[in-house]
């Protein structure tokens, strides 16, 4: 495989990746390049803003959940029929996992796609210290190789001049810089951005932006080395055999979107629903209620009861991550009102001031739609909702003794966001469970 390809890093989170990532898209879109974007880590906000600037569906690219045949596989799949590919990094290049960001981190991916990365560098406050700055990314590891920066929140054009004779003084290019400028940020909430459609940066201004080195961003993209050959990613694609109904509204929008295409691939028939405005659910043989923000929405969700009632009353399994847990569970507090919710899981949920967060190799106490008892899974953690244990917990977290979620066979509710590719046979096993036992071979 030979696509061109580049990596945005950082040196920090924050230092305007995201920004960065959505100039480049537009602007290569208008050269008329097809780019794919991917974004490193188990991200769901960052991707939509992508999407948006791409007109293609991103992929998560995460070294904790898959191994490497794995990663390239999923690469292969995103970038098909891709001119381009961008992948966006998450915190600092070498945050990860571990202290060294041998695993779970932007330069694991860096390293396994051959690709060049362009660091991202917040150079408001500086000057000649970008170079420093820069070169030492640059020499850190013999695998990653840093060929440039692009400089975010910079003044003026002097000050860009500074910046690119400092850098260029040491053989690294300064491939284009943003301005400060309050229209080019994008708006932040408690789990990280605010999805795309609810605010938007001004797209005009970042189309406007001048300063972008396509010509040596796209030679340097090109000059990026085959890739070995991978497996595909989803297994040859069935007819659709059941149907699986998936949360999807301003509320609950956390679904990675090659999860939903490794069920499809399974044979399911994937049909959204709104708990926010439908009032029924679609006829499905399973049930997911997937992350994301209930808390903001708690009024409208208790309120429709007819939902909450179909939900109580569905026969078949159900898996409810993170903010699909917090919707199952008895209420949930927001201050100091309390919501009633569907009922279905124990406990009352409320909001901590701190987040509970980072990467989960979960071990099943007992069988769920989509484990048996002693199996172990791979997923992450990212809330700042809390409920009390419960007593018929779901997993026990590898390596410690904290259990975590809740299961009655059928029903499957837990904060840990599951990874379902990286696990087959689990998926196999929800559809299973909804009535396809010949899935299970």
């Amino acid at each position: 495989m030979n696509l061109p390809r580049l990596l945005l890093a950082a040196p920090h989170s924050g230092a305007g990746k995201t920004t960065a990532a959505l100039a480049l898209l537009l602007a290569f879109r208008e050269l008329g390049l097809r780019v794919q974007p991917f974004k490193v880590g188990p991200d769901y906000i960052d991707p939509t803003h992508l999407e948006r600037a791409a007109g293609r569906r991103p992929y998560n690219l995460d070294g904790f959940f898959l191994d490497e045949r794995g990663l390239l596989a999923l690469f292969r799949h995103g970038a098909r029929g891709a001119d381009l590919a961008l992948v966006e990094g998450v915190m600092g290049l070498f945050d990860g996992k571990d202290p060294l960001g041998r695993v779970g981190s932007t330069a694991q991916v860096a390293a396994l796609l051959k690709a060049p990365v362009v660091l991202v560098v917040d150079a408001g406050g500086m000057a000649g210290s970008i170079a420093p700055l820069v070169l030492g990314f640059a020499r850190h590891h013999p695998e990653v190789r840093v060929v440039g920066a692009i400089a975010n929140r910079v003044g003026s054009e002097r000050h860009a001049g500074i910046l690119k004779e400092a850098l260029e003084a040491h053989g690294l290019p300064l491939l284009g810089w943003l301005p400060k400028d309050p229209a080019l940020e994008l708006p932040e909430r408690h789990l990280g951005l605010v999805l795309a459609g609810e605010a938007e940066p001004d797209w005009q201004a970042l189309r406007r932006l001048p300063r972008l080195d396509l010509e040596g961003l796209l030679r340097v993209a090109q000059g990026a080395p085959p890739l070995p050959e991978a497996p595909p990613f989803l297994p040859e694609k069935v007819p659709p055999r059941l149907r699986v109904s998936y949360a999807w509204d301003r509320a609950f929008r956390f679904h990675y979107p090659e999860a939903l295409e490794l069920l499809e691939a399974l044979g399911a028939e994937l049909l959204p629903f709104s708990p926010l405005e439908d009032e029924a659910l679609p006829q499905a043989e399973a049930l997911l209620l997937g992350g994301g923000y209930p808390e903001l929405f708690a009024k409208r969700l208790s309120e429709n009861r007819a939902m909450r009632a179909a939900i109580r009353a569905f026969p078949g399994p159900i898996v409810a991550e993170c903010g699909g847990y917090m919707y199952l569970a008895e209420g949930l507090w927001v201050g100091e009102r309390f919501f009633p919710m569907v009922g279905l899981a124990p406990g009352r949920a409320h909001m901590a001031d701190r987040p509970v967060l980072g990467y989960r190799e979960v071990e099943a106490l007992r069988d769920s739609p989509v484990a048996r008892k002693g199996e172990r899974l791979r997923g992450h953690e990212f809330h700042y909702a809390r409920l009390p244990s419960s007593p018929s917990p779901a997993w026990r977290r590898v390596g410690g003794e904290e259990v975590e979620g809740w299961t009655d066979g059928r029903v499957l509710a837990s904060f840990v966001h599951l990874y379902l590719p990286a696990h087959l046979e689990a998926a196999r096993r929800l559809l299973a469970q909804g009535g396809a036992r010949h899935f299970q071979k």
